[in-house]
C-alpha cells in the first residue's frame, strides 16, 4: 500500500472521529449537538474514504508488477472478500443484539434457560463465520 494511502486513511481515521466530537462536545448536551456531531463525523468519514479510493484505484497507487486486467481482477477479488466479511459481521452483529436482548430477558425472569438461550445468540453469531469462510474461498481463488 502506497504512503499516500495510508495517510489518507490516517487522516479519515482523525478527521471522522477527533473533529466531530471535539468541536461539538462543547455546551449543552442535546439532541440536536449529537445529530449535527454524527453527520459531520459520516460527512468527514466518507468523504476521505471517497477520496483514498479514487486515489487507489487511478491507478497511481497500483504495484508495478501487476498492470490492467489482472489487476482490477485481483482488487475486485479483495474487494469481495471484504464485503463478504464486513456485511456479514454486520448482519450477525444486528442478529446478536435482537437475539441477546431478548435472551437477558428471558433469563431475568427464569435462570433455568440459560442455555437454550445461548444457542440462539450462538446462531446468530454463526453468520459472521459462514461470512469468513466465504472470504476465505474468495482470496484462495485468487
Amino acid at each position: 500500500m502506497s504512503l499516500l494511502v495510508k495517510m489518507t486513511l490516517s487522516a479519515a481515521l482523525i478527521l471522522s472521529i477527533g473533529v466531530p466530537f471535539g468541536a461539538f462536545a462543547a455546551g449543552e448536551r442535546t439532541k440536536g449537538r449529537y445529530k449535527t456531531a454524527l453527520a459531520a463525523n459520516l460527512l468527514l468519514f466518507f468523504g476521505t474514504m471517497a477520496f483514498a479510493a479514487f486515489i487507489l484505484f487511478s491507478g497511481n497507487a497500483m504495484a508495478a508488477e501487476e498492470t490492467g486486467a489482472a489487476a482490477s481482477a485481483a482488487g475486485m477479488g479483495y474487494l469481495s472478500a471484504a464485503l463478504s466479511v464486513g456485511l456479514s459481521c454486520l448482519g450477525g452483529g444486528i442478529a446478536v443484539s435482537a437475539a441477546a436482548s431478548a435472551a437477558l430477558g428471558a433469563i431475568s425472569e427464569d435462570s433455568s434457560i440459560l442455555g437454550k438461550s445461548l444457542i440462539f445468540v450462538g446462531l446468530a453469531e454463526g453468520v459472521c463465520l459462514y461470512g469468513l469462510i466465504i472470504s476465505f474461498m474468495i482470496l484462495g481463488r485468487l
